[in-house]
């Protein structure tokens, strides 16, 4: 597959050719595109992740998976371990263990990992059309 010039039929050919992954329409690929399809599922990711050769984290679509380097290290079940470990904790523990493996990393030599302060993402409100704003947005879509 070209890999420079990606579209929805040739995707969904080359997923079609893998063994063990579900058939994606180059329809369902476009709506993903295009917006249209937002939800994509499981299986959907899977398979796409499988012909593009790319980690399933690496094409979800949230503000927040733009850290490679971390979608990467989740890819390591060790590292999905640890998360599960994690989770519950109170945030002072939680902490006290990113100090701890920063110095061990420090005690074996190994680079320091850049640990930025991440914001909370915020969802935005969903913007509510008045009726006749829905009435003129539905005219203007029939209308094409």
């Amino acid at each position: 597959m070209d890999r420079h010039r990606i579209t929805p039929r040739p995707l969904s050919a080359a997923i079609e050719q893998l063994p063990e992954a579900k058939p994606v329409s180059h329809a369902t690929i476009s709506g993903i595109l295009n917006g249209s399809k937002p939800n994509p599922t499981t299986e959907t990711i899977l398979s796409l992740s499988k012909a593009l050769e790319a980690p399933p984290a690496h094409l979800l679509p949230h503000p927040s998976y733009d850290d490679l380097d971390a979608l990467t290290a989740f890819e390591d079940t060790s590292a999905r371990r640890i998360v599960r470990l994690l989770d519950g904790l109170p945030e002072t523990e939680v902490e006290n263990v990113i100090a701890d493996l920063q110095r061990r990393r420090d005690d074996l030599g190994l680079q320091r990992v850049n640990l930025q302060e991440e914001k909370p993402v915020k969802p935005k409100p969903a913007k509510r059309r008045s009726v006749d704003e829905a009435a003129q947005y539905a005219a203007d879509a029939l209308e094409g």
